[in-house]
């Protein structure tokens, strides 16, 4: 990084002067002050005792922890204490880290953490930078600068998908703040459209498959977009139109009680954050598409919405934190879940990530107690991708069909044939007005007949929210289910045995809760057909219309 070449691609390494300060859109919590004033500090999952030493001298608890710590993201917070007190502690751990670190983090900090690092330095520059010495503003300019020098020098080190397009973010946005980095701008600004193209899909949806990602994106996206307005510079197109499908997408994955479905490492639903960025939206009142690129399938009738994966799993690179749940949806009514995917568990039940991950954990198929994607073990990838990725053998096709009479899907998975033989269709049918859902599960041949040499089990999941009661009815193969507003919903099936069993929802604040869920069990010799029907009995006291 020395040439004088690479000087004029990274830019100067000193930024000793900011032109603009980007807002940061991010929730806030205040009372992390009031934590670290009482010699505590919970980040990542994990709370430490500081016992009176700055957190950079502490073996961090977890990697969590410590990306979360040299991220700086939580400045935000120790500005919304709104305190002299609170100030004094901001600028004072960053002139901590800059003397700690300022020559190690090359080899310790991702490039994610250090591209956090940019940009909540530059976007906090007043709480950091006002009021300090002579010599500590020096040295935190000089240590900002570098630290973009060294991404501008080394971005494509960082992991391919979220990391890599967080890394150019960071960087655009130093070269539209930073003075005397106007000249790296434009070789920038393509490098971050180019990956934009490649990482956000038609439907605006992430590479990943994970529907929580956009959020992620999109709160540095519009602090990006307005400081080209500050600057009175024209933003890239392929910023601007990302920023507009990504909301489309949201849109189309948000369920009536205002979260995300729960795919591909999709856990708990930040509320303010898709409520900030769903605010951006250019066309509010334009309905969610039915049918995405990303291979989610949305079914809205009256006020039933049912989404549903159709898709297989990412590239390898990319499926670390993906899920084994093809063919799994989601229900809600007005606001009430009734089947809801268990979800990922947050940062602090780590160990519970893998059985999050199964088929097992989704509203679908499993058979012979297998997910029907395979974890794949190789430690190149899984330092690449974050954890051991999985992968989906076949194909997954799908259609979706409408006429006045409601509207459906029909898919299916070729995940277990090469092992066992089947593969899996579903279709799923809603009526008009939302008031009957009917579903199919088949397990048959992909050409001809087949016969296994023995029997194989399956069970089709059916997981119930956490505040969805279930009991059994009276009849036979049925089951009723009292939504938290209070509509009730009859459940039948044939073809196989209908039994309640316990469930977890790994995906709470909390951490996981104990759930229910129907399931329904049986085995195949080779061919079988489950039918199931959901209709709704008593309407809900409180059903508004499904947000959209």
């Amino acid at each position: 990084m020395r040439t004088r070449a690479l000087r004029w691609l990274a830019g100067p390494a000193i930024a000793d002067e900011l032109l603009i300060v980007p807002p940061d859109l991010r929730t806030t919590d205040p009372s992390l002050f009031e934590e670290l004033a009482a010699g505590q500090l919970g980040l990542g999952g994990a709370i430490v005792d500081l016992n009176g030493h700055s957190p950079f001298a502490l073996v961090p608890p977890s990697a969590a922890w410590a990306r979360e710590l040299n991220g700086f993201g939580w400045l935000r917070d120790l500005r919304a204490a709104n305190s002299d007190a609170a100030y004094a502690m901001a600028r004072r751990l960053v002139a901590e880290w800059v003397q700690r670190n300022a020559l190690s983090y090359q080899r310790t900090d991702p490039h994610a953490v250090i591209a956090r690092r940019i940009i909540s330095w530059i976007s906090h520059a007043s709480l950091i930078l006002e009021g300090i010495s002579p010599r500590a503003y020096e040295a935190t300019t000089d240590s900002l600068g570098q630290q973009i020098q060294f991404l501008a020098a080394s971005w494509r080190d960082a992991p391919a998908g979220y990391d890599r397009l967080l890394t150019l973010t960071a960087l655009v946005l130093a070269d539209l703040c930073v003075a005397g980095h106007d000249r790296q701008l434009r070789r920038m600004q393509r490098l971050f459209s180019d990956e934009l193209h490649r990482q956000i899909l038609r439907d605006g949806g992430h590479i990943s498959r994970n529907p929580g990602i956009p959020v992620e994106i999109l709160l540095d996206l519009m602090p990006l977009r307005q400081c080209y307005v500050a600057r009175g510079r024209a933003a890239p197109r392929a910023l601007v139109e990302a920023i507009d499908r990504m909301i489309a997408f949201l849109k189309a994955m948000r369920l009536g009680d205002g979260t995300l479905a729960r795919f591909n490492g999709m856990g708990r639903t930040e509320a303010d954050a898709l409520a900030t960025v769903i605010a951006y939206d250019a066309a509010p009142d334009a309905p969610p598409p039915s049918m995405l690129q990303s291979r989610y399938v949305r079914l809205e009738h009256g006020t039933t919405v049912l989404v549903m994966d159709t898709g297989a799993p990412p590239p390898l690179e990319l499926a670390g934190h993906a899920h084994a749940g093809c063919l799994s949806f989601e229900v809600s009514v007005g606001m009430s879940m009734l089947f809801a995917n268990c979800g990922s568990p947050g940062l602090a039940h780590d160990a519970m990530r893998a059985a999050s991950r199964a088929t097992a954990s989704h509203n679908t198929l499993c058979l012979a107690d297998r997910s029907s994607s395979r974890m794949v073990r190789a430690r190149l990838l899984e330092r690449w991708a974050g954890a051991p990725p999985i992968r989906q053998k076949g194909e997954v096709r799908f259609a979706v069909n409408s006429s006045p009479e409601g509207s459906g899907v029909r898919a299916a998975h070729d995940g277990y044939v090469k092992d066992f033989g089947p593969r899996h269709t579903r279709e799923i049918r809603i009526s008009g007005d939302g008031n009957r859902i009917e579903g199919e599960d088949r397990l048959g041949a992909p050409s001809g007949q087949l016969r296994l040499a023995s029997d194989l089990p399956f069970a089709i999941h059916f997981h119930l929210h956490p505040e969805t009661l279930c009991r059994l009815g009276e009849a036979p193969g049925t089951a009723l289910i009292e939504t938290m507003h209070g509509g009730q919903w009859r459940f039948r099936a044939q073809g196989a045995s209908l039994v309640l069993e316990q469930s977890y929802d790994y995906a709470h604040y909390s951490g996981p809760r104990l759930s229910q869920q129907i399931v329904l069990r049986g085995a195949t010799p080779g061919a079988s057909v489950v039918k199931w029907q959901l209709e709704r009995v008593i309407a809900e006291a409180k059903s508004p219309s499904s947000q959209g």
